[in-house]
């Protein structure tokens, strides 16, 4: 079975895999720029099933934007009766679509190496250097 994840962007929950394109609030991601979206609260792959507390520390989804849109236009229409109070507004949200291109799991290769640990400028050694 496909490896799956369950991500949370903009406020909502997206269930994704990779190759799987999705809609989501609009992001400040330039057209074909990478995005790493680490809000993963569950990881699983049919045999075994990862679930974040609030999220699984050291898991990401990378995907890649395809560009900014307009979703369907909703009508807002308000009204009081006997008043003669009618008031009609649209209204058009922006969103980014973004293509999943894979999900590394916590612990995997591929995932960012440690830092390494730097010297502080007044530190001395045992070597006294």
């Amino acid at each position: 079975m496909k490896i799956y994840a369950v991500i949370e962007t903009g406020g909502k929950q997206y269930k994704v895999s990779p190759g799987q394109t999705i809609d989501v609030e609009r992001l400040d991601v330039a057209e074909g720029k990478t995005v790493d979206l680490d809000r993963v609260l569950l990881i699983g792959d049919g045999k075994r099933v990862t679930v974040g507390a609030p999220t699984v520390d050291g898991a990401k989804v990378v995907a890649t934007s395809q560009g900014e849109g307009k979703g369907d236009k909703v009508i807002i229409f308000k009204y009081k009766p006997k008043v003669r109070y009618r008031k009609k507004t649209g209204h058009r949200q922006f969103y980014t679509r973004l293509v999943i291109d894979k999900i590394i799991e916590p612990g995997a290769a591929s995932a960012k190496p440690p830092k390494k640990a730097q010297r502080r400028k007044n530190e001395v050694t045992k070597d006294g250097t």
